[in-house]
């Protein structure tokens, strides 16, 4: 992680696991020819207990010789210009303050000190949202130029640490409270897993992601073994994936093959999910000549030779993201959505639950509707109904055929073949106009509310 002569950029909070980097780069600036430039951002959200953990923080560098470089931003208010939540909104900041002073500074590395309990609740999170093998990998603890020095410790062990040692911290009040969702696990789920299960349970986890992260990188090797057998880079910067070489693949090693395809046609990755994967994997086993609109207006095309994957100029106007031949539309979260071959036009919209949430909040419209976000899994999509589709009708997951749901509502026949239905990668959400599933309802549980407006053309709109 690191070596002689490294600038190390470290990011130090004030809080336990911060002040434990700190004074182990220290130790090892003891042995080792290397500087280290702390960054402390400000969130701008928590008034006096936040300029008490900036002084504490400069003080204690400025203790140790150490450069603090300080950041004030206004969390709250740049998540809202961005759409994002001020959990990720403040990820966000914390890593721009960090890669900023990296350039300015010129370091070598950046120093976090996330440690097993945070790795143990990201396996938990990217588990319940429906992650990939990469993301059942959790945090690395090198990541390029990033390094996290405290991986192998538990919360536990690093605060043992500070206080065998005499060493003080701050104490972030949010952290104890349970508005964000990884400090619902913190609080709820790790304690139940460590207290009635097995008390390891955290390292196991992280010996688990470990052993993922091995197999993940063993695959990746695989994939980069054949690319060349499997894929053309073309001058226009189009990627042609060959059905001779890809159809003697394992299908894991066929789905990494395409979404790094899909990721070098895009020119990005945050947008593309398991679902454009499928789509262009079901796309070689039709004729030449089918297609598939995908995000970042990039277009498969199955041609003799296999699928072509290239950006397209997108339509003045033009909204939505179709998959042609399926009849499922990708929404667009946040933003808006448009469907013309329905006539129907989507907003959609991330809100913070408030503290003084109530049920009676929550829309009682047929055309607007709340849902938990941080429980659906993918993307959402709008497309007529499937066999095997179902409704979740209470909070105990019971399940209703969608055929019976559409017998018992007296639903015309002619009309439930071109019903609008709002899903997610698993399952209806909502049929368009009528009820909802209970699969992700608004609860006091609920950090993140999304909210679906839609109207039609042609009908009379009677809301809003």
């Amino acid at each position: 992680m690191i070596v002689n002569g490294d600038k190390v950029i470290a990011g130090i909070s004030g809080g336990a696991d911060s002040v434990c980097l700190l004074f182990v780069l220290l130790e090892l600036r003891k042995s080792l020819d290397i500087d280290i430039v702390a960054v402390h951002v400000n969130h701008g959200i928590r008034g006096d207990s936040a300029r008490a953990d900036e002084e504490f923080t400069v003080k204690l560098c400025r203790g140790h010789g150490i450069k603090c470089v300080v950041y004030h931003e206004n969390v709250e208010s740049i998540a809202k210009k961005r759409k994002q939540s001020v959990e990720e909104a403040g990820r966000n900041v914390r890593r721009e303050a960090f890669e900023k002073t990296f350039r300015e500074e010129q370091g070598t590395k950046i120093a976090m000190a996330h440690h097993q309990n945070d790795n143990a609740e990201t396996l938990l999170m990217n588990l319940a949202r429906g992650a990939g093998l990469k993301g059942l990998g959790g945090i690395r603890p090198v990541n390029g130029n990033v390094i996290r020095p405290l991986l192998c410790l538990t919360r536990g062990e690093i605060e043992n640490y500070l206080e065998k040692n005499g060493y003080g911290w701050c104490q972030d009040e949010t952290n104890d409270e349970d508005d964000y969702t990884r400090n619902r696990l913190r609080h709820l789920v790790i304690p139940v897993l460590e207290q009635q299960v097995n008390a390891g349970a955290v390292q196991h986890m992280n010996e688990a992601m470990e052993q993922i992260r091995m197999a993940w990188e063993y695959m990746e090797e695989q994939t980069t073994r054949v690319w060349n057998r499997c894929v053309a880079e073309m001058p226009d910067k189009a990627i042609q994936i060959r059905k001779e070489g890809y159809a003697g693949q394992p299908e894991a090693i066929q789905k990494i093959l395409v979404r790094k395809c899909l990721i070098k046609a895009a020119g990005a990755e945050k947008n593309l999910s398991i679902v454009h994967v499928e789509a262009v994997m079901d796309l070689m086993e039709k004729q030449s000549g089918r297609s598939r609109n995908l995000p970042y207006s990039v277009k498969a095309v199955r041609n003799y030779d296999g699928v072509m994957l290239k950006k397209v100029a997108e339509k003045a106007g033009q909204q939505e993201e179709k998959e042609a031949d399926s009849g499922q539309y990708i929404l667009k979260v946040p933003g808006i959505t448009e469907i013309k071959e329905l006539n129907l036009t989507i907003c959609s919209r991330i809100l913070e639950k408030s503290k003084d949430f109530s049920v009676n909040q929550i829309p009682q419209k047929s055309y607007t509707k709340w849902f938990d976000y941080d429980i659906i899994k993918g993307n959402l999509t709008v497309r007529t109904r499937r066999p095997g589709d179902f409704l979740v009708i209470d909070s105990a997951g019971s399940r209703q055929k969608l055929k019976s749901y559409f017998i018992n509502e007296k639903i015309p026949a002619d009309k439930r073949d071109i019903c609008p239905l709002v899903t997610d990668e698993e399952q209806i959400l909502w049929v368009l106009g009528y009820r909802m599933s209970s699969a992700c309802m608004v609860s006091d549980k609920t950090n993140r509310v999304l909210e679906i407006k839609v109207t039609e053309e042609k009908r009379d709109v009677r809301e809003d």
